[in-house]
């Protein structure tokens, strides 16, 4: 698979997100009554607007973007390298700015790689830039393209293999790849809670750069490549 893929051209990105409120209580009361409509039929009986409110961070309506962390892949001494960065804050235009400003400075026919990026990330990405008013950058852009113009890899997709129905994590496709991945002290559903009541947006960090490692690991799988050890792996700060 993917023998043709140049790996230099492709980005490795993954998302952190969070409610746009630490609590139910602190959203204003019209977004009360919309985020109710928009749950009605996610919610089991017994949830309460308020007890699903939890989950808002995964709808870019009701979320906001904290850490965005992106992995580039190099070559030095013949070795395949994987170079990473993250772009992080609670001030959520400024993170996109510069993540904007940031992909103006590369091609424009790089190509993205995350899990679920095509359900989540890029549509995410898309949705917050439009919110705060910024231009979606070319990388982004999908209108008027054509299915094979759109340059975004998708490793949850790939591992379909044409499955519409067939859901993978990242972390049991890296397991059964045998990539070894450093064990994280928190998952995706307390990525809130450390923020807002820990108040550690690093941990955090850490959460999300992890996850661009192994998915990049993931897509050298694929391509029938060896994983790149740790000492080959650079964190850019």
């Amino acid at each position: 698979m993917l023998k043709t893929l140049d790996l230099h051209q492709v980005m490795v990105i993954d998302i952190e997100t969070v409610p746009q409120y630490a609590s139910f209580q602190d959203v204003p009361p019209h977004f009360q009554e919309l985020w109710e409509q928009k749950t009605h039929y996610q919610r089991n009986s017994d949830q309460s607007p308020e007890d699903f409110y939890e989950k808002a961070g995964i709808m870019a309506e009701f979320g906001k973007i904290i850490c965005i962390s992106l992995g580039i892949f190099n070559t030095e001494n013949g070795e395949t390298t994987l170079r990473i960065k993250s772009i992080f804050g609670d001030d959520e235009k400024m993170l996109l700015e510069q993540f904007s400003a940031l992909l103006n400075n590369q091609s424009p026919t790089l190509m993205f790689c995350a899990h679920n990026g095509k359900e989540f990330d890029f549509p995410y990405l898309c949705r917050r830039i439009l919110v705060n008013g910024i231009e979606i950058p070319s990388q982004l852009q999908l209108s008027g393209k054509k299915p094979w113009e759109i340059n975004h890899i998708d490793t949850m997709e790939l591992w379909k293999f044409g499955d519409y129905k067939h859901f993978t994590s990242l972390n049991l496709l890296a397991a059964i790849l045998n990539i070894p991945t450093p064990k994280d002290d928190i998952n995706g559903a307390q990525v809130k809670q450390v923020y807002y009541e820990e108040k550690n947006l690093d941990r955090i960090v850490t959460y999300c750069q992890k996850d661009v490692i192994t998915t990049a690991q993931v897509l050298l799988k694929f391509k029938g490549m060896d994983v790149i050890p740790p000492e080959n792996i650079r964190i850019v700060t």
